[in-house]
């Protein structure tokens, strides 16, 4: 019988997260504000147009792109490759101010008083939580 090695952990990092939606602009802007940072960087197609957009937190870039053709999950009734966890100090001034930069809340709410589920202006969910 041979012996099985275990293989040397790996030690990357994450050096970029990138998502996509029709308008890379507002979600980079959603989440940049929700993040405490602003859009620092653009990045233009061949004809000079800002297709990326992109800020950077401590060591990891988000990068959000314009896709004309995008369509979003159709959440609940698919299930996600992934989605993001935002935990803020005041969750309700949070929402709020996501909301009026076009965050929707759905009905679909399976966190019960745990978390809150939120659509991003692409259409993908994301949940907020309190820090506390």
């Amino acid at each position: 019988m041979a012996h099985r090695t275990t293989p040397t952990p790996l030690s990357g990092t994450l050096m970029c997260q990138a998502m996509w939606a029709r308008d890379g602009r507002q979600l980079a802007d959603l989440y940049a504000t929700a993040l405490g940072t602003t859009v620092s960087q653009t990045f233009p197609d061949d004809e000079g147009n800002d297709v990326a957009f992109a800020f950077h937190l401590n060591a990891t870039m988000h990068l959000f792109y314009t896709s004309p053709s995008f369509a979003a999950p159709d959440w609940p009734a698919q299930d996600l490759p992934f989605h993001l966890d935002l935990a803020f100090d005041d969750v309700h001034a949070a929402e709020q101010r996501l909301v009026e930069m076009g965050a929707t809340e759905p009905d679909h709410q399976p966190g019960g008083t745990h978390w809150t589920v939120l659509l991003d202006p692409s259409g993908q969910p994301f949940c907020i939580h309190s820090t506390h």
